[in-house]
Protein backbone atom coordinates (compact mmCIF):
# COMPACT_ATOMS: atom_id res chain seq x y z
CA UNK A 1 0.00 0.00 0.00
CA UNK A 2 1.43 3.40 -0.95
CA UNK A 3 2.47 5.88 1.69
CA UNK A 4 0.51 9.13 2.01
CA UNK A 5 2.32 12.44 1.58
CA UNK A 6 1.02 13.56 5.00
CA UNK A 7 2.66 10.54 6.63
CA UNK A 8 5.99 11.32 4.95
CA UNK A 9 5.72 14.92 6.12
CA UNK A 10 4.87 13.83 9.68
CA UNK A 11 7.86 11.47 9.92
CA UNK A 12 10.28 14.12 8.64
CA UNK A 13 8.81 16.75 10.97
CA UNK A 14 9.18 14.42 13.98
CA UNK A 15 12.85 13.83 13.22
CA UNK A 16 13.69 17.37 12.04
CA UNK A 17 11.27 19.61 14.00
CA UNK A 18 12.24 22.96 12.46
CA UNK A 19 11.91 21.66 8.90
CA UNK A 20 9.75 23.25 6.26
CA UNK A 21 8.44 20.53 3.97
CA UNK A 22 6.67 20.57 0.63
CA UNK A 23 5.84 17.24 -0.99
CA UNK A 24 4.76 16.68 -4.59
CA UNK A 25 3.18 13.47 -5.88
CA UNK A 26 5.07 13.18 -9.17
CA UNK A 27 2.82 10.65 -10.89
CA UNK A 28 -0.42 10.94 -8.95
CA UNK A 29 -0.02 7.34 -7.81
CA UNK A 30 0.95 7.95 -4.17
CA UNK A 31 4.18 6.06 -4.78
CA UNK A 32 6.57 8.56 -6.43
CA UNK A 33 7.24 11.77 -4.53
CA UNK A 34 9.51 14.78 -4.56
CA UNK A 35 10.18 16.32 -1.15
CA UNK A 36 11.58 19.81 -0.68
CA UNK A 37 12.98 20.00 2.87
CA UNK A 38 14.51 23.12 4.38
CA UNK A 39 16.03 23.12 7.87
CA UNK A 40 18.64 24.81 10.04
CA UNK A 41 19.70 21.29 11.09
CA UNK A 42 21.32 20.91 7.64
CA UNK A 43 23.84 23.69 8.34
CA UNK A 44 27.42 22.45 7.95
CA UNK A 45 26.31 19.14 6.46
CA UNK A 46 26.99 17.90 2.95
CA UNK A 47 24.07 17.29 0.60
CA UNK A 48 24.55 13.53 1.12
CA UNK A 49 24.38 13.98 4.92
CA UNK A 50 21.25 16.13 4.56
CA UNK A 51 19.56 13.47 2.44
CA UNK A 52 20.62 10.76 4.90
CA UNK A 53 18.92 12.71 7.71
CA UNK A 54 15.68 12.71 5.73
CA UNK A 55 15.94 9.01 4.82
CA UNK A 56 16.67 8.18 8.48
CA UNK A 57 13.50 10.05 9.43
CA UNK A 58 11.49 7.63 7.28
CA UNK A 59 12.45 4.80 9.65
CA UNK A 60 13.18 2.13 7.06
CA UNK A 61 10.07 2.72 4.95
CA UNK A 62 12.10 3.59 1.82
CA UNK A 63 11.87 0.68 -0.58
CA UNK A 64 8.98 -0.80 1.36
CA UNK A 65 5.86 1.38 1.72
CA UNK A 66 7.59 4.22 -0.10
CA UNK A 67 8.85 3.27 -3.55
CA UNK A 68 10.49 6.49 -4.76
CA UNK A 69 11.38 9.74 -3.05
CA UNK A 70 13.42 12.41 -4.80
CA UNK A 71 14.89 14.97 -2.40
CA UNK A 72 15.82 18.61 -2.60
CA UNK A 73 17.30 19.86 0.65
CA UNK A 74 18.36 23.33 1.66
CA UNK A 75 19.76 25.02 4.74
CA UNK A 76 17.15 27.36 6.20
CA UNK A 77 18.32 30.91 6.80
CA UNK A 78 18.34 32.00 10.41
CA UNK A 79 15.49 34.32 11.28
Amino acid sequence: MPMAAKEIEMLIKEAIPDSEIHIEDLRGDGDHYLAHVTSRAFKGKTRVQQHQMVYDALQGRMGEELHALALQTKVRDTD
